[in-house]
């Protein structure tokens, strides 16, 4: 079943820089195009990862997607129904740290739980989510007594209380070091398993698309067109360098003319 379909979508902005930074760049007051005829769909309850060149359009994309941007041209629909505005339904994490510095990692969840009424449960679904993200223990700490992968932790916690049926993250683990960004990966992958959620998923990291995705849509540069959208279909836990993912890093590093054994 499809959950978004996107037709045609295009994407301009008004150049508002007096001078271009690159060659190449639109003249000031300039329509400026970043996405060229987008064409795709997303099944319900999968897991998609975009993932392309820096500065092509990904994150503009995921806010159209989710309502905070409008197209220019084409259409976006979301269970049959046109995208007009965000909805709350639907979850956004951004690239930014999202915690209240002035709450604890327990009042930020409980941010996200105020749609439960009943006082006892409600302190059962925060205990329950903070656990899940392992920050039992930590709920009294404010973010920043946290480590980067524990604030992101305490942020996926306040999203799945919300019982979202999309959850879109914009480049979630991109400030994290390499080994925190495994173990979100490990915990991503286990959420994704347990909660009957459409995940959309920015990544720059082609194995971190790899790993988590169920589809992985490759954005071209800027004007961003589709480059390869591709359903792998394969069991967690995966390994890259071998069968049939082991030939779609190959692809995607080539879609992005990169090699993949530098």
């Amino acid at each position: 079943m499809k959950k978004i379909e996107v037709r045609g979508l295009k994407k301009k902005f008004i150049e508002r820089r007096n001078r271009m930074r690159f060659r190449g760049q639109c003249e000031h007051r300039e329509d400026c195009l970043v996405l060229n005829d987008l064409n795709f769909s997303i099944d319900q309850g999968s897991f998609t990862c975009f993932v392309g060149p820096s500065g092509c359009g990904k994150s503009t994309l995921l806010k159209i997607l989710a309502g905070f941007e409008t197209v220019t041209q084409g259409q976006v629909l979301i269970d049959g129904k046109d995208v007009r505005c965000p909805s709350e339904r639907h979850v956004f994490i951004f690239q930014e740290d999202g915690l209240f510095p002035w709450l604890t990692a327990w009042q930020n969840v409980a941010i996200g739980a105020r749609h439960i009424h009943d006082p006892e449960k409600k302190r059962h679904e925060i205990e329950e989510h903070l656990e899940l993200v392992g920050l039992t223990g930590f709920e009294e700490h404010y973010p920043h007594e946290l480590s980067g992968g524990m604030k992101r932790r305490a942020e996926v916690a306040r999203a799945l209380i919300m019982e979202p049926e999309i959850l879109f993250m914009d480049e979630p683990f991109g400030a994290l070091d390499f080994v925190t960004r495994l173990q979100m990966r490990e915990e991503m992958v286990n959420v994704h398993s347990m909660y009957d959620m459409t995940i959309l998923f920015i990544t720059h990291d082609i194995d971190e698309a790899l790993q988590l995705g169920d589809q992985v849509i490759v954005l071209s540069d800027r004007p961003a067109k589709i480059k390869a959208d591709l359903k792998l279909g394969s069991p967690h836990p995966r390994d890259l360098s071998t069968g049939r993912i082991g030939e779609l890093r190959k692809e995607i590093y080539y879609q992005m003319g990169l090699h993949p054994a530098l």
